[in-house]
């Protein structure tokens, strides 16, 4: 099958025939639809410092995919071929400590698709049964192809009540962008995004946010007066990664602020 690889420890990323993945007992097997491209493939496709010492060559890249099913193991029961579905990006071990314990997140032996083992930039992929999901009928595939990303806004976004808050989210990426729209669904008063792209601050004013802030031309003091506030955010959502956004967080927090971080 066609896939793309990371074939050299170098910057680049290959078209390559690849034998196509085996199926477990406990696999299915999935027909690729669509994908997209995360932040973590343009890492590896520049094979940045953490790239270089994370990724394991050749490797078929990408985890961000919706498919349709076309074969399931022996051991597999509650899916079949023909179902529209995506997969969780972390394949864990099922065996240790914390997994028996139902703390999956937290196993030492995760695998991360596209990452150290095959990934979704290919015509099949083979996943554990218990990392697929399937999608509502009739979704739009690009849509069900981001709910990766999308999973991560929401959850971020919903840590707390946001219902009437002044929401700060550092950070106009897809994410940040993403959390922006949830923040005003989930009833927020202002939400107020910061970024140093115009472009990207753009999509963010599309997807709902009520002041959008290029943080190198404008301040969020000036921005605070200008609606009213007069003891800062009530929540902040950090999805950038900078150091700077993060102390940005800190002088324009109120008292008792909230706080959750995506970004790294």
């Amino acid at each position: 099958m066609k896939a793309l690889v990371k074939r050299e420890a170098r910057k680049g990323i290959w078209m390559e025939d690849v034998p196509e993945p085996e199926v477990g007992m406990n696999d299915v097997l999935i027909k690729v639809l669509k994908t997209a491209i995360c932040g973590t493939d343009l890492h590896i496709y520049l094979w940045n410092e953490w790239a270089a010492k994370t990724i394991p060559v050749p490797m078929v890249i990408g985890h961000e995919f919706v498919g349709e099913i076309v074969e399931v193991g022996d051991n597999v029961n509650d899916f079949h071929p023909g179902q529209i579905v995506s997969g969780e990006g972390h394949v864990v071990c099922g065996r240790c400590r914390n997994c028996m314990a139902g703390r999956r997140h937290l196993c030492a032996h995760t695998s991360g698709i596209g990452v150290n083992r095959p990934g979704a930039f290919a015509e099949y992929i083979s996943l554990p049964m218990s990392n697929v999901w399937e999608h509502r009928k009739g979704i739009d595939l690009d849509i069900a192809s981001i709910f990766d990303p999308y999973g991560n806004a929401v959850h971020t976004a919903l840590q707390f009540d946001l219902l009437g808050e002044d929401v700060l989210i550092t950070g106009a990426g897809p994410i940040g962008c993403i959390a922006a729209a949830v923040c005003q669904h989930a009833g927020a008063r202002h939400v107020v995004i910061t970024d140093i792209s115009d472009y990207r601050l753009g999509l963010a004013e599309a997807l709902g946010a009520s002041r959008t802030v290029n943080i190198t031309r404008e301040s969020l003091e000036d921005v605070q007066k200008e609606l009213h506030m007069t003891e800062g955010f009530d929540v902040a959502l950090e999805m950038s990664g900078a150091p700077s956004a993060f102390q940005n967080i800190l002088d324009n927090l109120c008292h008792g602020g909230r706080i959750a971080v995506l970004g790294i």
